[in-house]
């Protein structure tokens, strides 16, 4: 049952994020909800494998290039999901920190 909640409070999040900022575009609730399951998805599977190729580059900035790897994990995102779209990296990069912001609020209130 926990899970089935997360996954709700992550699609609320998305939804928040995207009326937020104007470079992101969902559909509705149930895209943001399938963007939620599959940003879960795409952060469980091709994360760890993006991590690992990049150490050298993650050292050498000091982790900030944690933030670019988000970026690019919800450009994937926006490429499986049809009604979600990212204008650019540079949303994306927002929209990643804006969602992560709204999810940790969300979480410290339910």
């Amino acid at each position: 049952m926990g899970i089935i909640i997360k996954i709700l409070l992550s699609g609320v999040a998305v939804l928040l994020a995207s009326y937020i900022l104007p470079g992101v575009h969902v559909a509705g609730f149930l895209s943001a909800l399938i963007v939620a399951v599959v940003l879960a998805v795409l952060n469980a599977i091709v994360r760890p494998i993006l991590i690992l190729l990049t150490i050298p580059v993650t050292i050498i900035t000091l982790g900030l290039f944690l933030l670019v790897i988000n970026a690019v994990i919800i450009l994937l995102a926006s490429t499986v999901v049809s009604g979600f779209t990212v204008d650019g990296f540079w949303w994306a990069l927002i929209f990643s920190l804006v969602l992560s912001v709204i999810s940790a609020i969300l979480d410290a209130i339910f």
